[in-house]
Order: C-alpha cells, then structure tokens, then sequence
C-alpha cells in the first residue's frame, strides 16, 4: 500500500532519509544539520510504498541540537504534519 505524508517544516535545509517501522508506527526520518537556515515555511511531500497500514504515522526531525518526534493525521487517504 502507498502512504503518502504532506508535511510542513517551519525552517528550510530539511533532508528526507527514509522510513522505518517501531511496532506499528510507520516513522518518517527527516534532518537538518547545518547551523544557518532561511526561516520560511517548507512544504515535503513523500510517498512510499509499505506492507502494512500503520496504526499511526511520526515524522522524526533530527537536528544539530538533538530532534523532535511529532504525529501526522490522516486526512483522506493524506497523511499530514507541521514541525511543532
């Protein structure tokens, strides 16, 4: 099945690294890592191909200074999240 996430970023240099699953929680691996950043608002959209429905989607941002892990919802059949 295709899970598609919709998800908005409140600083540019975001990097898609891919997915994986802890249980049944499909998790989006995204980072920033450099020091400077234009502070617009910055949309990603991902698709990929899983095995199984999730029973929830996380998008886990990792950053210089350590990360954060927010929750997606699903809106239909678009799974969608902004960086908290």
């Amino acid at each position: 099945m295709k899970v598609v996430l919709e998800v908005t970023f409140r600083m540019g240099g975001v990097s898609y690294r891919g997915h994986r699953w802890e249980e049944d929680a499909l998790v989006f691996e995204f980072e920033r890592l450099g020091d400077a950043f234009i502070q617009v608002l910055s949309n990603r959209k991902v698709e990929e191909e899983v095995e199984k429905a999730p029973s929830k989607v996380l998008v886990e941002l990792r950053t210089k200074h350590g990360g954060k892990v927010f929750e997606a919802v699903e809106e239909n059949g678009v799974y969608r999240a902004m960086e908290p």
